[in-house]
């Protein structure tokens, strides 16, 4: 047996972290083989010119295990140090030869640096963290292609805004103040809170719009509903319904891809909720659920019963990132959190009722994320909102966004789309006002 972070490490205990080490070399160096052999490349020639294949990898990845067990087992901190010299000598002797042949990419050479790493992450009982750092590696070696396609897709715009975000998320928020001012209501808007939801969407949105950038809106109706979701679901319900009388033909695609919208909108209330108030996620999943599940049957009939094929599309989806709005979301936000708050100090359960159907007509995020805060003890500087008061605050906001959303495709799209949509959204609006009603 051996010791680590003063605890005995049994045999088995080293099995399954070598084991883990193990599998994780073999998973990044199958990507770097099939890599290879996608490129057109024969068997005998990848296994002569690739700098590390399945089997390399592997062995880096053990060999950042053993390195790590052998030095807990002499407690010698400069083994390990001297192991990531060598290997990257070894690494750095790799590229030299590859780069005389014209090939300057490092990206092979710094996953196996980073495999080694990864390797004695395994033995140092930090499993969790080895999974997920494999996994990211895998995927961003994997897309290869889809990132030199987000690169030549970026405009000016998209690089400025993306600048923007990381200014707000890394210069601002850290320094704004973490209390709030003044006496109830009022010392519910904390500055570094607010700003923090604003962190929070924006990323959303932004992680929306790159995903659309990747794979392209081109590749369908409804995925461009999914991925738009993400970005902003009200510009995917805009976007169909004037495009509806173009072509009346695909009224159920173009249907099938705003309610999907609509779904991830919904979806997004649940991941913004579990990040904030898990107690809180346990009362309103049952309605965000049971309308998400009566939403899918319904797009179900419309997949089945489309009779034409969902032309390809090629939407104008700009970077959702802008100061402006962000601003205006982060103005948004800490006047629905101070009116939420007053509504229930003043008018109790029906104030905030209220209050969630008239600020979801604009926007459902804020709402979410306010009734999340609001609804944990001490948050508010009193008592906290009742959880089934704030789970049905949400769900009414919900419904109402979504009603005006479906005003939009009522006024504005075809009459076969109008047709087509109308049993969803009474069905969807219907069971999540019906269900959380009932709790």
């Amino acid at each position: 047996m051996s010791n680590i972070h003063g605890m005995e490490t049994t045999t088995l205990d080293l099995f399954y972290r070598f084991g883990t080490a193990l599998a994780i070399g073999l998973l990044i160096g199958l990507q770097r083989e099939y890599a290879s052999y996608r490129e057109g490349a024969e068997q005998k020639a990848v296994e002569e010119d690739l700098f590390a294949g399945a089997r390399t990898f592997a062995l880096l990845s053990l060999l950042g295990c053993g390195g790590a067990f052998a030095v807990a087992l002499i407690e010698a901190p400069w083994i390990f140090a001297a192991l990531l010299l060598v290997v990257g000598a070894l690494i750095t002797a790799a590229y030299v030869l590859e780069s005389r042949e014209g090939d300057l990419g490092l990206t092979t050479e710094v996953a196996a640096l980073l495999t080694l790493v990864v390797g004695a992450l395994c033995y140092w009982d930090y499993l969790a963290l080895a999974a997920a750092l494999a996994v990211t590696i895998t995927v961003l070696l994997a897309l290869k292609l889809q990132t030199r396609s987000l690169v030549r897709n970026l405009s000016r715009e998209d690089v400025y805004a993306t600048l923007k975000f990381a200014v707000i998320s890394l210069v601002v928020l850290p320094v704004l103040p973490r209390t709030g001012y003044g006496p109830p209501p009022f010392d519910v808007v904390v500055p570094h809170d607010v700003w923090l939801m604003v962190v929070f969407i924006s990323g959303i949105s932004f992680l929306g719009y790159l995903l659309i950038q990747i794979v392209g809106p081109q590749r369908g109706v409804g995925l461009t509903g999914l991925l738009g979701g993400l970005a902003s679901s009200t510009a995917v319900t805009l976007t169909f319904a004037q495009r509806s009388h173009d072509a009346t033909s695909l009224a159920k695609s173009f249907a099938l891809a705003i309610l999907v919208a609509w779904g991830v909108m919904f979806g997004r209330v649940l991941v913004e909720v579990a990040a904030l108030n898990l107690p809180l996620l346990g009362v309103v999943w049952i309605p965000i659920v049971a309308a998400l599940v009566v939403s899918l049957a319904y797009c179900t009939y419309l997949y089945v019963t489309q009779t034409h094929q969902a032309e390809q599309l090629e939407d104008d989806f700009t970077n959702p990132f802008e100061l402006g709005p962000a601003l205006t979301f982060g103005l948004l936000y800490a006047v629905i959190l101070l009116v939420a708050n007053a509504a229930q100090l003043y008018l109790g359960d029906t104030g905030v009722y209220l209050s969630s159907i008239a600020s979801g007509m604009a926007d459902v995020d804020a709402i979410a994320l306010s009734m999340a805060q609001l609804s944990q003890p001490g948050a508010s500087g009193g008592e906290a909102i009742d959880l089934r008061t704030a789970a049905r605050a949400i769900v009414l906001a919900a419904a109402s966004n979504t009603v005006v959303k479906g005003g939009i495709v009522l006024s504005l799209g075809s009459t076969a789309l109008r047709k087509a949509i109308l049993p969803g959204l009474i069905l969807t609006v219907a069971t999540a006002v019906g269900v959380v009603f009932l709790l």
